[in-house]
C-alpha cells in the first residue's frame, strides 16, 4: 500500500509540473488527491496540497476528508487570486511608467539638430581651344585662369520641431559670392529659412513658408552634399537662381511616400529629400539672392510618383512646370563686338520692369543606385534671352537636360566608390546672368566619388565641355558671350559635420 502511495505521489508531482496555469494545477491536484484517498485508507503520511512554489506545506496525520480537501482547494484558489491581483498591480505601474516616458516632453536641445558641410575645390584647365572665350562655369567661379584652392560651400544647418506640427530649417552660406562681383567671396548669405506647418499628426499635408527650394527639377532639389557631379546641370539649374526663392508651397506626402523618401536618404542612395508627391505654390521668381523686381508671382507645380518593385528596386518618375514673368538685370556690352558698350533693351535698366514671359515644363526619371542607377531629366519652354544681334532681351525658346549613369561599389574596409558618367545639354537664355545671354552648352563628365567615411568624401572629375561664357564684357569693340571649348580636371574634398 505504501508503495502505491509513493507512486501516486510521484505521479502527482509530475502532472502538476506540466501545468503552467494555476487553475490547471488545482484540477490535476484534486484528481490525484481523490485517487490517493481511496488507495491509502489506513496509511498515515505527510504531504503537501500544491507544489511548494504555490503554497506552504501543510502537515496532517490522518486521511483528509472530502470537505477538508474542498476547503484546502478553496483556500488555494483564494491565494492564487491574491497573487494574480498582485501581479496586475505590478504590471500597471510599469505600463504607466512607459506611457509617462513616451509622454515626457523633450528638452529644447533634444528637439533641434545642428549640422552642415564644407566643400574645398581646385580646378585646372587642361585644354583651352585658341580663339574662343576664357574658361568659365556658371556654377563655380573658380573655373578659369589664376584660380587655385577655393571654398565652394561652407554651410551650417539648424533644424528641429518647434511643436508636433511645426518644423523650422535655417541654413546660412559662409562662402557666398556677391552677384556680378569679380573679387568678393566668402560672404555670409542666407540659403534657407523656412517653416513647415502640418495640418495633421502624420504630416501628410503641410505648407512651407519662407526662403526654400523651388520644387522644379529632381537634381535641383537634391542637396549638394549628396550629388555626385560637382555642379548641377545647366538645363534645370538655370530655372531658379540658387534653386531657391521666397514663397509659399503646399506639399502632400502620404505615409508610404514619406517612408520611400526617408529610405532613399538614410540608405545613402543619393535621394533628393521629401518634397511631396504633389507640390505647388507661389514664389517671387527673381531668385534666392536677388531682390524681387516686379509685381508678378511665379506659380510652380510638381507631381512625382515613387515606386518600389517587388525585388526592392526603387524608382521615381516626375513631371513639373512653372510660369511667371522675369525681370532681367543688365550690364553694358558691345553688340557683336562692334561699337561702344550699351545696355540691351528689354532689361530693368532700360525700363522693362514688368518682365518677360518665363515658363517651362520638365520630366524626371530616377532609377536609384542599388547598385546600378540612372538619372534623366529634360525640360522645354520659353524665357528671357538675348537676341542674336545682342541688342535686346526677348522671349526665346529653350530646351535641355541630362542623362547620367552611376554605380555604387561598397568595400569591407575602404569605404564606398561611386563612379559616374553624365552628358548634359542646354540651349536657351540664362536669365539669372546679366543680359540673360543665350547659351549653348554641351558637356561630358566622367568622375568618381570616394566616400572614405560617412563624414569625408573625395571627388575627382574630368570634363569635356563646350559652353558659352556668360560674363558680360563692358568694353567697346569687344565681343561678349563667346564659346569656351576645352577640358577641365576638377577635384573636391567634402567634410560633413
Amino acid at each position: 500500500m505504501l508503495t502505491r502511495f509513493t507512486l501516486n505521489q510521484q505521479k502527482l508531482l509530475a502532472i502538476t509540473s506540466q501545468f503552467t496555469g494555476y487553475r490547471g494545477c488545482l484540477l490535476s491536484l484534486g484528481l490525484m488527491l481523490s485517487q490517493c484517498s481511496m488507495a491509502t485508507a489506513q496509511v498515515s503520511y505527510v504531504d503537501t496540497i500544491v507544489p511548494e512554489q504555490y503554497s506552504q506545506p501543510v502537515e496532517y496525520s490522518q486521511q483528509p476528508t472530502t470537505d477538508e480537501i474542498l476547503e484546502r482547494l478553496k483556500a488555494a484558489e483564494e491565494r492564487i487570486a491574491e497573487l494574480s491581483k498582485s501581479e496586475t498591480k505590478d504590471e500597471k505601474p510599469a505600463e504607466k511608467k512607459e506611457e509617462k516616458k513616451e509622454e515626457k516632453k523633450k528638452s529644447w536641445f533634444e528637439k533641434y539638430k545642428l549640422g552642415g558641410y564644407t566643400q574645398l575645390r581646385i580646378n585646372e584647365t587642361l585644354l583651352e581651344e585658341p580663339g574662343g572665350a576664357l574658361a568659365q562655369h556658371v556654377g563655380d567661379s573658380s573655373v578659369g585662369r589664376n584660380q587655385e584652392f577655393f571654398i565652394r560651400r561652407a554651410r551650417l544647418t539648424f533644424e528641429g520641431d518647434v511643436t508636433d506640427r511645426i518644423f523650422i530649417y535655417f541654413q546660412p552660406e559662409f562662402a557666398g559670392t556677391v552677384p556680378n562681383s569679380n573679387d568678393a567671396i566668402n560672404y555670409v548669405q542666407l540659403r534657407d529659412w523656412y517653416g513647415d506647418f502640418a495640418f495633421d499628426d502624420k504630416k501628410e499635408y503641410r505648407v512651407r513658408l519662407g526662403l526654400s527650394k523651388v520644387p522644379y527639377g529632381w537634381e535641383n532639389l537634391q542637396s549638394s552634399r549628396n550629388r555626385l557631379p560637382l555642379d548641377r546641370n545647366d538645363a534645370f539649374n538655370s530655372a531658379a537662381r540658387n534653386e531657391r526663392d521666397v514663397g509659399a508651397f503646399f506639399y502632400w506626402t502620404p505615409e508610404y511616400a514619406q517612408d520611400f523618401f526617408k529610405k532613399a536618404t538614410d540608405d545613402n542612395l543619393k535621394g533628393s529629400g521629401n518634397y511631396g508627391v504633389l507640390g505647388f505654390g507661389f514664389y517671387n521668381g527673381q531668385g534666392g539672392s536677388f531682390k524681387e523686381q516686379n509685381d508678378n508671382l511665379h506659380f510652380v507645380t510638381r507631381l512625382t510618383i515613387p515606386y518600389t518593385f517587388c525585388d526592392g528596386q526603387m524608382t521615381e518618375f516626375g513631371v513639373q512646370g512653372y510660369v511667371g514673368k522675369y525681370t532681367v538685370l543688365s550690364s553694358p556690352i558691345s553688340p557683336l563686338g562692334v561699337g561702344s558698350a550699351v545696355r540691351p533693351l528689354g532689361t530693368l535698366e532700360q525700363g522693362n520692369q514688368a518682365g518677360i514671359l518665363d515658363e517651362r515644363v520638365g520630366l524626371s526619371w530616377i532609377y536609384y543606385p542599388q547598385p546600378l542607377g540612372f538619372q534623366a531629366e529634360w525640360n522645354v519652354g520659353r524665357g528671357p534671352g538675348l537676341n542674336e544681334a545682342q541688342t535686346e532681351v526677348i522671349d526665346r525658346p529653350l530646351a535641355g537636360g541630362y542623362l547620367m549613369a552611376l554605380y555604387r561599389y561598397q568595400t569591407a574596409c575602404h569605404g564606398e566608390f561611386w563612379p559616374f558618367f553624365r552628358w548634359g545639354y542646354y540651349e536657351g537664355g540664362y536669365k539669372g546672368e546679366l543680359n540673360a545671354p543665350y547659351a549653348q552648352i554641351s558637356e561630358l563628365e566622367l568622375g568618381c566619388e570616394w566616400q572614405m567615411t560617412a563624414n569625408v568624401e573625395f571627388v575627382t572629375t574630368y570634363t569635356w565641355t563646350e559652353r558659352t561664357n556668360t560674363r558680360a564684357i563692358n568694353a567697346a569693340n569687344t565681343l561678349s558671350y563667346q564659346q569656351f571649348d576645352g577640358d577641365l580636371l576638377r577635384l573636391q574634398v567634402q567634410f560633413r559635420y
